[in-house]
């Protein structure tokens, strides 16, 4: 048997047989051309068509089924079959209406108050969310409504914890750091057993700079002596003329021993220093008197404050920001009231310059004794650098109660309070006008008028009793703020000031300020000292 195949195509198969008789048999099979052609063509489109049906059909599948899903748990279909209808064939019109629907849930979400009414607890968490609306057949008012309790709860707890990190904030600047009591504590003890520590202060031949008025005399009532410490070496380091610069410091007892031990063995080689406890002064009944009333008003003013306060006052923003500050101790210290005395402090003087003990002196500030008052008795910053339409501290509304006539009356609530902190005084003036006296009436009248005519602090009855008695000097004498979070002023600004204030919480020998503008108070901290290193102050 013999198999012809034509080599032209498959088109004819020969099949031959030849017998032992010479005889021979031949079959032919044809295929036509046309039939071959559709055997050709459907074996090779079967395969790439089951194929894709194969990719397409468990999309299709899967987008049913979902479609089936979500339309059991829609309110806006009648029925599942409409849905699915309306799902496929509404083309770009169902983005639309889905935001419309959104949008209604949330605008009815929005005008309702009774949230928890609509909802049994809120969720803690997008995932607590996301199961409870899969595995509920709940409409998309429900998710709206859980998700604004979601949020409310949110933002509730922010809230409070903001409000608790505030107050961490304002207990860590209300205590003394271990670093500056070892200090106080270690100078005492040198103070005992070191006779140059306990070394007469000024010098002997420094005595007569004291009350003479030709010197440039700076005043500095302070408890802190690493404070006191930066205020004199960044004043001396940056003056024209130091030798011709006294300072007075005035301290309460317990503070005088470390504070004298410190310039004793620290001591200048051209400026004077003067420290002088409190317990050395020889006053009058009269002023005895004065100063313990002074005191007692202002605890009754504290207090009174404390006791009125409400939980809304605590708020991290809004007008009642201030609150916790006039709960500072420094409110009820003796060494802040006592500026008020100054002239009784220093009779033989007429012009002084004084100093807060968180300030840094930065440019030389030698000219500030020969400007001239124009018969006024304090110089200070009242207009600002940043512009007409700010102040370079507070306003007067930030201090006094102005609902009470006898407020209103007489003050501009927007008006700018003049800086505190550091300040020309012409004592002579002072004298003159009789201002000690006006501030112990003003005293009288808050106690008379409820205790609550300004907040507690030196400050709100400062600026009564000055009042008129201001003569403004240039911004850049005296930039304040840097105890806060964020110093409004630039860095510019801070480098042109020639002295830095750190009015706020965040005092300098502090770690809760800010780094960067705590280095340039820190520059002036003698850190090889033995005694800072002892103590671990570290910059």
């Amino acid at each position: 048997m013999k198999f012809y195949i034509s080599t032209t195509g498959i088109k004819r198969v020969t099949i031959s047989n030849s017998s032992g008789g010479g005889g021979s048999k031949e079959a032919t099979v044809a295929v036509t051309g046309a039939s071959a052609a559709r055997g050709r063509l459907s074996s090779r489109t079967l395969l790439p068509v089951v194929l894709v049906l194969g990719i397409v059909l468990p999309f299709l599948f899967v987008r049913i089924a979902f479609l089936v899903l979500e339309s059991a748990s829609s309110s806006s279909c009648s029925s599942p079959i409409d849905c699915i209808r309306w799902r496929l064939f509404s083309g770009g019109d169902t983005s639309q209406k889905l935001r419309e629907e959104l949008t209604r849930a949330l605008t009815e979400v929005k005008d309702g108050n009774n949230v928890e009414g609509r909802i049994e607890g809120s969720l803690e968490s997008f995932n607590e969310l996301v199961k409870e609306m899969t595995s509920k057949q709940q409409d998309i008012t429900a998710f709206a409504y859980k998700t604004k309790a979601m949020l409310l709860g949110m933002e509730q707890k922010i809230h409070s914890a903001k409000k608790r990190e505030l107050m961490y904030w304002y207990l860590a600047s209300r205590g003394v750091p271990k670093s500056l009591h070892c200090l106080c504590l270690k100078l005492a003890e040198e103070y005992a057993v070191n006779a140059m520590a306990r070394s007469r202060l000024p010098p002997p031949e420094h005595v007569s700079r004291l009350a003479d008025t030709s010197f440039q005399h700076v005043v500095l009532l302070t408890d802190n002596v690493l404070a006191a410490s930066v205020v004199i070496s960044s004043t001396v380091g940056n003056a024209a003329n130091p030798e011709k610069l006294v300072f007075h410091i005035v301290t309460d007892k317990k503070t005088y021993t470390p504070m004298h031990a410190w310039f004793a063995i620290n001591s200048l080689k051209s400026a004077a220093v003067e420290v002088k406890g409190l317990h050395q002064y020889d006053w009058s009944q009269e002023v005895n008197v004065g100063v313990k009333r002074m005191l007692e008003i202002h605890r009754l003013i504290w207090s009174h404050y404390y006791n009125n306060l409400k939980e809304e006052d605590f708020e991290y923003e809004g007008e009642n920001k201030n609150c916790l500050e006039a709960l500072s101790p420094s409110c009820l210290s003796l060494m802040n009231h006592l500026r008020v005395y100054i002239p009784e402090l220093f009779p033989d003087l007429n012009k002084i310059v004084f100093l807060d003990d968180d300030v840094v002196v930065q440019h030389d500030i030698s000219s500030l004794w020969t400007l001239d008052l124009n018969g006024k008795v304090v110089g200070a910053v009242v207009d600002s650098w940043c512009g007409d339409n700010c102040c370079p501290g507070r306003k007067y509304k930030d201090y006094l109660n102005f609902s009470h006539q006898i407020i209103s009356s007489n003050l501009d609530q927007d008006r700018c309070a003049w800086l505190s902190g550091m300040n020309v005084f012409d004592l002579e003036a002072w004298r003159r006008t009789n201002i000690t006296t006006s501030y112990h009436k003003w005293l009288k009248l808050s106690l008379n008028s409820g205790l609550s005519l300004w907040q507690p602090g030196i400050l709100p009855p400062t600026l009564l009793a000055f009042e008129g008695h201001v003569h403004p000097i240039d911004p850049l004498w005296h930039v304040a703020g840097l105890g806060y979070r964020s110093a409004s002023a630039n860095g510019e600004i801070l480098e042109a000031a020639a002295v830095l204030h750190f009015t706020g919480p965040a005092k300098p020998w502090l770690e809760i300020g800010s780094p960067e503008v705590r280095s340039l108070w820190n520059r002036y901290v003698n850190f090889s000292d033995s005694f800072i290193q002892k103590c671990r102050i570290l910059g």
